[in-house]
C-alpha cells in the first residue's frame, strides 16, 4: 500500500486524550479537560428543543452552507455593540462547525508551503496541526513565564518577508493572559509593515475578569483588513458539542474562507443555529450572570490550590490555571502522572504546547469550569498528603 500524509507521521493523540483515559483508570477528578462538566442555561436549551420541534421550512436538511442569515446578523449586531466593528451579514460573516474548522479553513485559505506563520507558545494545539497540514513553517514566539508576556524584540525578530501570518489568540489558552491595547499596538504594526494576516482566536472574549479588558485586534487601526476573528458560542454559553462557530471578516478574506468550508463541512446543524441566534440576542443580559458564575469558580480554585500548598498564577481570562510545580525535581508530565495516581486529580502538562521554550515542563494546567462539588473535591484530594 503507498504511504498516508507524511505530515500525519508527527501526529500523536492529544494529551487531553491521554490525560482522560489515565483519570478514568485512576478514577481521578479531572481537571485537565477544557471544557465545562455542567450545562448553559436551560433557556437555551429549551431555544434549542423548540428550534427542533419547529415547523420552518427545511428546518431539518441542509442549512445555507455560509449560516443562517438570521445567526450572521446578531454576530454582526454584537461585533458592532460589543466593539464597533461594522461588518456585512451577507458578506462578512461565516458559521462554521466550531471555532476549530474556522481555523482550520483559515489556515488553508491563506496558506501556502512557502509561507511562514507565527505563533505564540504556549499554544493550542490544533495551530500547529493545520500549519504542518499546509506545509507551511511555524515561526515560534515564547510568552515567558511566569507573566506569560512577550519580548518585543523577539516578536520582531520572528517576521520576515515570508511571514504570510499570524495566529493571536486572546484572551489566551493556556495561560490566562490577555494582551493588553500596548501589546496589541505592537503587533498591528509588524503585521503591517510586514503585510501580515492575523488569524485572532477570541473564543475567550466574554470570560475576562475584574477590569480586564478583551480588546479584538481588528478594531485597531489597519487591521481590519488583514484580520480574520474567530469566535464561538460553545465557550460563552458552555454548549461546546453543539459546535457553533463563527469568522468575520473582510469580503475577500471571507470569500476564501468560504471556499474552503463548501469542500470540507458545508454547513452547520441548522436547527442550532436557530437557537443560537436566539440566544445571541440575549448575550448582554447574560454575560453578567456568566462572569460572576467564572469569577466565583476560579476563586474557589485559586484559594483551594493555596490551602494545598501551590502558588498559582491568577488568570485575566480563560477557565484556566496555571500553577508552577513544587520544586520536587519531577517535569510536568510526571508530575501530572503523579497527582493522577497520588492525589486523584487530574491536570495538563502545558509542555505539549510548546516547542522552544522548556517554560511549560515548570507548570500545570488546571481547569474550573466544573461544579463546585468536583473543584471542592478535587482540593479536599490535593491536601491530603
Amino acid at each position: 500500500m503507498k504511504s498516508l500524509n507524511n505530515e500525519l507521521k508527527t501526529f500523536k493523540e492529544s494529551i487531553f486524550a491521554t490525560i482522560s483515559h489515565k483519570a478514568v483508570e485512576a478514577n481521578a477528578v479531572n481537571l485537565g479537560q477544557g471544557f465545562p462538566n455542567f450545562d448553559g442555561p436551560n433557556w437555551l436549551k429549551d431555544l434549542c428543543a423548540k428550534a427542533f420541534d419547529s415547523d420552518i421550512p427545511n428546518i431539518n436538511q441542509y442549512a445555507p452552507s455560509p449560516g443562517r442569515i438570521e445567526l450572521r446578523e446578531v454576530i454582526a449586531s454584537n461585533a458592532r455593540d460589543f466593539y464597533g466593528l461594522s461588518y456585512d451579514a451577507n458578506s462578512e460573516v461565516t458559521v462554521f462547525n466550531g471555532a476549530t474548522e474556522a481555523l482550520f479553513c483559515a489556515a488553508f485559505a491563506l496558506l501556502n508551503p512557502e509561507d511562514e506563520v507565527i505563533v505564540f507558545e504556549p499554544f493550542y494545539d490544533s495551530y500547529l496541526a493545520n500549519i504542518k497540514l499546509t506545509k507551511a513553517t511555524t515561526k515560534v514566539v515564547t510568552l515567558h513565564a511566569p507573566s506569560f508576556r512577550f519580548k518585543l524584540e523577539e516578536l520582531e525578530r520572528a517576521f520576515s518577508k515570508n511571514t504570510k501570518m499570524m495566529y493571536l489568540n486572546s484572551p489566551h489558552n493556556p495561560s490566562g493572559t490577555v494582551f493588553n491595547r500596548e501589546e496589541l499596538e505592537q503587533i498591528a504594526a509588524l503585521c503591517k509593515k510586514w503585510d501580515v494576516y492575523v488569524v485572532s482566536d477570541e473564543v475567550y472574549e466574554h470570560l475576562t475578569f475584574g477590569e480586564i479588558e478583551h480588546i479584538p485586534i481588528a478594531s485597531l487601526e489597519g487591521m481590519r483588513e488583514r484580520t480574520i476573528t474567530i469566535s464561538s458560542a460553545g465557550k460563552t454559553f458552555g454548549y461546546t458539542g453543539w459546535k457553533i462557530g463563527w469568522a468575520i471578516a473582510p469580503k475577500e478574506l471571507t470569500h476564501a474562507l468560504r471556499m474552503i468550508h463548501q469542500f470540507n463541512t458545508f454547513s452547520v446543524c441548522h436547527p442550532i443555529q436557530i437557537a443560537m441566534a436566539e440566544g445571541l440576542n440575549r448575550l448582554s443580559e447574560y454575560l453578567p450572570e456568566f462572569k460572576e458564575l467564572y469569577s466565583k469558580k476560579k476563586d474557589l480554585l485559586i484559594k483551594g490550590l493555596k490551602d494545598a500548598g501551590f502558588d498559582p498564577i491568577s488568570p485575566e481570562g480563560t477557565y484556566f490555571v496555571l500553577c508552577p510545580i513544587p520544586d520536587n525535581g519531577m517535569n510536568d508530565i510526571a508530575y501530572c502522572l503523579h497527582l493522577i495516581e497520588k492525589h486523584k486529580v487530574a491536570t495538563i502538562p502545558p509542555s505539549s504546547f510548546y516547542l522552544n521554550s522548556d517554560d511549560g515542563k515548570k507548570y500545570i494546567r488546571f481547569c474550573f469550569a466544573k461544579t463546585d462539588e468536583v473543584l471542592n473535591e478535587a482540593i479536599s484530594n490535593l491536601k491530603k498528603k
